[in-house]
């Protein structure tokens, strides 16, 4: 399993991704997921400025390529320059078993590459999909936001960007959201809201049929979706 980012790390993996750093770099840096990556980012600069920095990159990416392509096919024309001008040297001079010999190398050099043999497989995956509170291990504590009231804040799934992967029949589902870090959830927390702590998250397995007839069938963490 990935080891989670220290605050000191996503300020640096925020900084490098604004510079350019493409995402499989960062994952290969950080030693962590590439989901994981993308989820803090859309959630710490916004969708549309993660969506633009990535788009960003792939231009860059492509530009990089072309000039390779572009310098590549510069050389080739040189070599087939120079093959050209030694063909007409050879010509002039009237030199035809060198000719002869270059062409049977030529020849005999080709290698035919046998045609590939299988189908690609290019339907759609889902990389992530909930789990069952009963094959998940909590923290023993952990922080949850509600209203004055103690009142449970609930939210759709389609109102997490990093979920959007998700079927429509799935982002129509209601959640609540526990947190494993009591500053983190402060930062979510609004002015008519305030944090609570959970001590015991066994308590999410007992009242589990309660939340679900009240139409509440996930919990959103920072790196999972648990299923009632």
């Amino acid at each position: 399993m990935a080891k989670r980012l220290t605050d000191n790390q996503k300020e640096k993996l925020t900084e490098e991704f604004i510079n350019g750093k493409n995402i499989n770099d960062l994952v290969d840096e950080f030693k962590s997921t590439k989901l994981t990556i993308s989820r803090y980012l859309k959630k710490n600069l916004g969708a549309k400025t993660y969506q633009s920095l990535i788009e960003k990159s792939k231009t860059s990416k492509s530009l990089l390529v072309n000039q390779e392509i572009s310098s590549s096919m510069k050389n080739e024309n040189l070599k087939n320059d120079k093959v050209l001008k030694k063909d007409i040297f050879y010509k002039e001079a009237d030199n035809s078993n060198i000719i002869e010999e270059e062409s049977n190398f030529a020849l005999n050099d080709f290698v035919e590459v046998a045609p590939l043999n299988y189908e690609i497989e290019n339907t759609p995956q889902k990389d992530l999909s909930s789990i069952p509170i009963s094959d998940i291990e909590l923290p023993k504590v952990v922080f949850m936001i509600v209203d004055k009231k103690i009142e449970l804040q609930t939210k759709l799934l389609n109102d997490y960007p990093e979920w959007q992967f998700l079927s429509k029949e799935e982002l129509d589902r209601n959640t609540i959201q526990i947190f494993y870090d009591m500053k983190i959830a402060k930062r979510y927390c609004s002015k008519e809201q305030k944090v609570i702590k959970v001590p015991n998250t066994a308590v999410f397995r007992i009242v589990a049929p309660l939340l679900i007839s009240r139409g509440i069938s996930r919990i959103v963490t920072s790196d999972k979706l648990i299923a009632f």
